[in-house]
């Protein structure tokens, strides 16, 4: 009996070894506690979030949108504005340095209703500078400084340049001096023409407003004193 027992256990054994069903149980690791779960931050209360909305990506330095030019304010009128018909008792002043001398053909007046009208008729297609304003007395001759006597209360002067009424040696306008019966213009008289410059002078009874206009086909410029 004491052979069979010792036998038993070390065939037991024998066969164990000679398949792979026999396993050593390991005991079991140690659960591992959870992380502890991070809690979102807080959100200022006076900022509204769209929880539904995407986060919007921020641009990449190609497809960023520059700066917009800041939008200019108001423009004023440009000097060279060739319809300036606004009534002023001020300067008017278009300066055109860079043209050729132009031609004055014709010197016109006339009445209208609610102001006299002066027509300056020029050869070609451009009007040239002016520059227009009340002078006070004496009036003076450009090419010899002369004091010259034009009617009126008022002396609004016409200065026309670049600009010349005379051509191969003849005047263009033969009328220099004239007194026409309107109702504000007493007279009208060129005071110049000389290199460059022709000055017309126009005598009214009262140094009212007037406008001026550049008109085409033909080429004028237009001085309109109030009655």
């Amino acid at each position: 009996m004491k052979v069979i027992g010792y036998w038993m256990p070390t065939l037991g054994l024998a066969a164990c070894l000679a398949t792979t069903g026999c396993k050593k149980e390991e005991p079991a690791a140690p659960a591992v506690p959870a992380a502890p779960v991070e809690q979102p931050a807080a959100v200022d209360a006076g900022t509204p979030v769209d929880a539904g909305a995407a986060p919007t990506p921020a641009p990449t330095p190609e497809t960023q949108t520059p700066p917009s030019a800041p939008t200019p304010g108001p423009q004023a009128a440009r000097p060279e504005d060739p319809k300036n018909r606004e009534w002023t008792a001020g300067r008017v002043s278009i300066p055109r340095p860079s043209m050729k001398p132009v031609t004055l053909l014709e010197v016109r007046e006339g009445r209208n209703e609610g102001f006299d009208r002066v027509v300056f008729q020029f050869e070609g297609d451009q009007v040239p500078g002016y520059h227009l304003e009340y002078i006070d007395k004496p009036v003076i001759k450009c090419g010899s400084g002369d004091p010259t006597d034009v009617a009126g209360q008022g002396w609004l002067q016409v200065r026309i340049t670049p600009a010349q009424a005379h051509a191969d040696g003849k005047v263009t306008v033969a009328s220099r001096e004239r007194k026409p019966k309107l109702p504000v213009l007493e007279e009208l008289e060129l005071t110049c023409d000389f290199e460059g410059e022709v000055t017309w002078v126009l005598g009214v009874k009262h140094p009212n407003k007037y406008r001026v206009m550049e008109l085409r086909e033909p080429t004028r410029l237009v001085v309109d004193v109030q009655h």
